[in-house]
């Protein structure tokens, strides 16, 4: 505001009539000319008040109008006020509705335009009774495999209007049932899901489907509760796998599993089991071995096996992290992977493209493939809520593929 009075004062005591040649008149006597004079002075005096009133007026009227606009996004009401419309006129002019003519159409948008004015979402949603929000759960946005089934969620959401809000559980129940509530909070139209390492009872999605709020799991799916899931054939991917490592000539083979209530755990158990029967082969017990995804636990399984008096010559993974954990620990102790043991894994993650010696063989589960159809049956759901015409739970079961590296 200093620089407005600034401006004000400058324009009250400017010289500019001083500087001026005093007009004569070539009949008039001196006394009367001088009387002429100052009175030619106060009228210029008076008219420079004036415009100096006026000029402070418009620049702080201009001020304030664009500290208005700069404080805070500009709102449809405002730009109805500004071109003296109605609020109604605005939103149609804005959405390009023909009821309004062409030049209020115009003139709406290139101001709205000028002003940056941006939808009130909100508003819209509020109206359609929808957040136009998806809740996405995980285990962990470290791992890749959760990073490629987010972009495949992502691409199946692009244009349809919908934004993902995406918490992660950390494998750890608890976390994973605050998520759920947060997703509550937050109204969210559906949730994708998969489940934590911790997480034997899914009862808090069941209350969000009995809430009418949509969930889709994928990989990690409950098996306690009837859902809408997306998957891998994990049980054949692992019998693959486990020929695989026979015909190289891998008799002794464990399995470095994941946590034993999941049920991908279980099927890569299956999966090894019936591989080692086709084959005439016994399975053992103590080359089972379950760990909760930590290093620490990991180091600790593959203590045990090394520490058997015949210790295996080959390792199923649950997948690729917990296949270097598990070669990392094998170069500490001396064992050179894929030499003295053998390493293969699920899930065949592009960082393991970058390592010297990666596992000799790795399960493509197709984490994109899973997220973007996790996503396709959300909407459909979504679609359908609060309808008679109620989605039958649908399973969609992917072919897993054997990649040798």
């Amino acid at each position: 505001m200093a620089s407005l009075m600034q401006v004000r004062i400058a324009l009250s005591v400017s010289p500019f009539w001083v500087s001026q040649p005093k007009w004569r008149h070539p009949y008039l006597p001196e006394n009367q000319q001088s009387h002429l004079n100052a009175g030619m002075d106060s009228i210029t005096r008076l008219l420079f008040s004036s415009l100096s009133c006026f000029c402070f007026a418009f620049i702080k009227n201009a001020a304030e109008f664009v500290n208005r606009m700069t404080k805070h996004l500009p709102t449809i009401k405002e730009i109805a006020q500004a071109l003296n419309v109605s609020v109604s006129t605005v939103s149609r002019a804005l959405q390009n509705d023909l009821r309004i003519g062409l030049r209020t159409r115009m003139r709406v948008q290139e101001l709205a335009q000028k002003l940056h004015y941006i939808p009130n979402q909100n508003a819209r949603h509020l109206r359609q009774h929808r957040s136009f929000t998806i809740g996405v759960l995980l285990p962990q946005l470290r791992e890749e495999f959760f990073s490629l089934a987010i972009a495949g969620i992502e691409d199946a959401l692009e244009g349809s209007g919908y934004q993902v809000f995406i918490v992660q559980s950390r494998d750890k129940k608890d976390r994973e049932v605050a998520a759920v509530r947060s997703f509550l909070n937050s109204r969210v139209d559906g949730v994708i899901a998969s489940i934590s390492a911790e997480t034997i009872n899914c009862q808090h999605f069941s209350d969000l489907q009995d809430l009418g709020i949509p969930v889709v799991f994928f990989d990690r799916v409950p098996k306690d509760i009837p859902a809408h899931t997306v998957r891998c054939d994990v049980e054949s991917g692992a019998r693959a796998a486990v020929q695989h490592l026979i015909k190289r000539g891998n008799s002794k083979i464990a399995l470095l599993n994941g946590p034993e209530f999941l049920e991908i755990s279980q099927e890569r158990l299956r999966g090894l089991r019936s591989a080692l029967s086709s084959a005439g082969l016994p399975s053992f017990a103590h080359f089972e071995k379950f760990t909760d995804l930590s290093s620490a636990d990991i180091a600790c399984k593959m203590e045990q096996l090394f520490s058997l008096p015949e210790y295996p010559e080959a390792i199923l993974a649950f997948n690729d992290y917990v296949a270097l954990e598990a070669m990392l620990w094998s170069k500490k102790k001396g064992k050179m992977p894929n030499e003295e043991v053998v390493f293969a894994s699920f899930a065949n993650l592009p960082i393991t493209h970058f390592l010297d010696n990666p596992p000799v063989v790795s399960v493509e589960q197709f984490a994109y493939q899973m997220g973007e159809s996790a996503a396709g049956i959300l909407l459909e759901l979504i679609k359908k809520t609060g309808s008679t015409d109620a989605l039958a739970f649908k399973e969609i079961m992917l072919e897993t593929q054997l990649v040798v590296h």
